[in-house]
């Protein structure tokens, strides 16, 4: 058990942060842990009552800067009355149409956080909550760019401030779940740290398949701080972009989480390579935040390996960085000597894998 933790948690205006960590906290305080969660942007209207909700950015920056720091002031004083704390902020903001630290060094190292998380979710999740809460004019590139702002300013802050191994990327997906991550991170700090790693675009019409991998999530969720690459999975919308502009359709439909929402289909295209490299650095960057690497290939019809070209180059970044690298071949197919010579270790089926990590004390 992990005394004293500190967070700092980031991300951009739309991932609807505030709630979830009330889920965190409320899980804890279940616990047992006191752990209390403080939200910068609430205590800054709390202490400018003049200020209508959501116009805080029209204030001067001089003012804007000295509410921040009048409201960190009272967070560090919240910090020693509790074993616990999380401090839900922005790493960055525009005022103006500029971009501005949302931050002060002093106080940052004054907080002593032991994590730096910035949480992610979906461009178009982001987007109907933006559209559902705030008169912010943007685009669909606009949220592409702000959250790569606020990851890259994040891990600026951790490393400066507590040195490498302290900033983490946790991406919302499905909320029970990674409410379940994040707490594990947080409270649960003996437990190792995987990346899950499986076939993911090609098999998403096999329902069997696709059971085959839930269950393999749920099982290792059980045992290790899980990091799912399907969590912010962004592909989809490049791919039913591409279908609509051959068949010359001007809007496309995605899944938001409030349900349904219109896409045009010249805005999605605008951030397909966006998507596209947002996913191989962000995939890379969760992987070296992971002790190890866990891959399910499954058996496709016709006795064919589901092994995609992603889940290749995941296995061979986390050989050459230096972590663990187990594989569950659950299939008849010879695995290539790309496996093999590079695996830690390889199953035929998930329980095998569990077996081994119990054996290995890794899990309980």
């Amino acid at each position: 058990m992990l005394f004293n933790m500190r967070a700092f948690v980031t991300g951009q205006v739309g991932v609807e942060k505030g709630p979830y960590l009330e889920a965190v906290k409320a899980e804890a305080l279940r616990n047992g842990l006191d752990l209390e969660v403080c939200h910068v942007g609430k205590m800054m209207y709390a202490e400018a009552p003049d200020v209508p909700l959501g116009r805080i950015l029209n204030l001067p920056i001089t003012r804007l800067n000295a509410l921040r720091r009048s409201v960190f002031k009272e967070i560090l004083r919240i910090a020693d009355k509790h074993e616990h704390i999380i401090v839900n902020s922005h790493a960055t903001f525009r005022w103006r149409h500029g971009l501005f630290s949302a931050f002060d060094f002093d106080q940052i190292k004054s907080l002593r956080a032991d994590f730096y998380i910035t949480l992610l979710d979906n461009v178009e999740s982001v987007h109907q909550r933006l559209l559902r809460d705030h008169e912010l004019d943007h685009s669909l590139k606009d949220i592409m760019v702000w959250r790569e702002e606020e990851l890259l300013a994040t891990e600026i802050i951790a490393n400066v401030s507590s040195g490498y191994g302290h900033f983490f990327m946790v991406s919302r997906g499905r909320k029970a779940m990674s409410i379940k991550t994040i707490y594990s991170l947080l409270f649960e700090t003996t437990k190792k740290r995987a990346y899950l790693s499986f076939p993911m675009s090609h098999v998403l019409d096999l329902p069997g398949t696709m059971a085959e991998i839930e269950r393999f999530k749920l099982d290792l969720g059980d045992h290790f701080v899980c990091f799912d690459p399907g969590d912010v999975d962004e592909f989809a919308l490049h791919t039913m972009a591409l279908k609509a502009m051959e068949e010359g359709r001007t809007l496309i439909e995605a899944r938001g989480p409030e349900g349904p929402i219109a896409l045009k289909t010249a805005d999605v295209a605008q951030i397909s390579g966006d998507i596209m490299g947002q996913i191989y650095a962000r995939d890379f960057k969760t992987i070296d935040q992971s002790d190890m690497i866990v891959s399910l290939v499954p058996e496709l019809p016709g006795g064919k390996p589901g092994l995609s070209s992603g889940v290749e180059r995941e296995l061979h970044h986390a050989f050459e960085g230096g972590k663990e690298v187990y594989v569950i071949w659950a299939c008849k197919a010879v695995p290539s000597p790309f496996i093999t010579e590079t695996a830690t270790k390889i199953f035929g089926r998930t329980e095998e894998a569990i077996d081994y990590f119990r054996e290995r004390k890794y899990i309980t």
